[in-house]
């Protein structure tokens, strides 16, 4: 059985639309007919297979799609159906931007409306020819956003960083869950929202990314975190993290070290994990580039670092590695 929430534009359509529904026995259809302010708790409720909703709701033009737009930031996977009157081109494309899976026009014929549930309830679209060139052509003339610099963090909000910065530390959605008190769905929705605001494709590109921008492994740090001194058990937790193979968490392991050095061996241990950091991360690249990028990449680092290394050396003191005096920071 197919679970059916219908919301049409007034109690009297919505019921009349219920029981032409319920006509078709492998629909179990839910006419909704309370205060609309309460459809996107019943819509998210997690026993609703499709929803059928009207663009226009409490007589206001686009209250169904503001709707839709808010059960989409809690249960982003939700299956709509639009039900629209208008046969304007931007009523259809503002439809779909709202997040619906299906446009079902009100003068089609009623038992087309049967087999839009049925496939949209498999995950597929509902939209003719023509929907679907509007739709196309919306997306391309959209430009995407994506996070390539450091006032792309803005993009998110105070609980998305949040579950960015327990990404960065190695922490799987179970455990992010655990420690925020979210379920796992919620990480997962969280996730989804972050992926597509900052315009990352997996968790091993957004990791990168926060080696990239710090601000996305730690907002707010205090002045000692910016220094590399943590305390005990934040230390211990980079560790883990480190240990696990998460190049944030390695790079800021290094930093814990180098702010230490209480003897020789910390200034060791701190290169070390600079150097695991940077090779992870330089695998995390070469990865997502062809073999021609990587040849060309390498080429030029090499034209590069002998002439750096020349200058640095004409300007720069030679630094005892048996003493602290003079390391403040690594060189990143």
């Amino acid at each position: 059985m197919i679970r059916v929430l219908v919301a049409d534009s007034t109690r009297i359509h919505t019921r009349l639309l219920a029981d032409a529904l319920t006509r078709h026995p492998d629909l179990e259809v839910i006419p909704f007919e309370s205060d609309s302010a309460d459809l996107v708790t019943a819509a998210t409720s997690g026993d609703v297979d499709v929803l059928v909703i009207s663009s226009t709701l409490d007589e206001q033009r686009f209250r169904g799609l503001d709707l839709l737009r808010e059960m989409r930031k809690l249960r982003p996977d939700i299956r709509a159906i639009v039900l629209e009157s208008s046969s304007k081109d931007e009523a259809t494309v503002q439809a779909f931007r709202a997040g619906a899976r299906g446009v079902f026009g009100r003068n089609e014929p009623l038992d087309l409306l049967s087999k839009c549930v049925g496939c949209v309830s498999k995950g597929e679209i509902w939209a003719d020819n023509r929907q679907l060139g509007l739709a196309i052509t919306a997306l391309a003339d959209t430009p995407t956003v994506r996070a390539v610099s450091a006032n792309g963090v803005n993009l998110l909000s105070k609980r998305e960083a949040q579950v960015v910065r327990c990404l960065a530390e190695g922490l799987t959605n179970r455990e992010i869950g655990q420690r925020l008190k979210l379920s796992q769905h919620t990480i997962k929705n969280y996730l989804f929202r972050v992926f597509n605001k900052l315009g990352v494709s997996s968790r091993i590109e957004l990791l990168f990314m926060t080696l990239s921008q710090p601000s996305l492994e730690h907002p707010r740090k205090s002045s000692d975190q910016e220094n590399g001194r943590y305390s005990q058990k934040e230390a211990e937790a980079i560790r883990k993290s480190a240990e696990a193979g998460v190049p944030a968490a390695q790079l800021a392991l290094s930093r814990v070290f180098l702010a230490r050095r209480d003897s020789p061996q910390d200034l060791i241990d701190a290169y070390v994990w600079y150097l695991v950091a940077t090779r992870r991360a330089g695998e995390m690249i070469a990865n997502m580039m062809s073999s021609r990028q990587v040849q060309e990449a390498e080429q030029r680092a090499s034209d590069w670092v002998p002439t750096q290394n020349t200058s640095d050396s004409m300007n720069e003191e030679r630094i005892d590695p048996e003493s602290s005096a003079g390391v403040d920071e690594p060189v990143y």
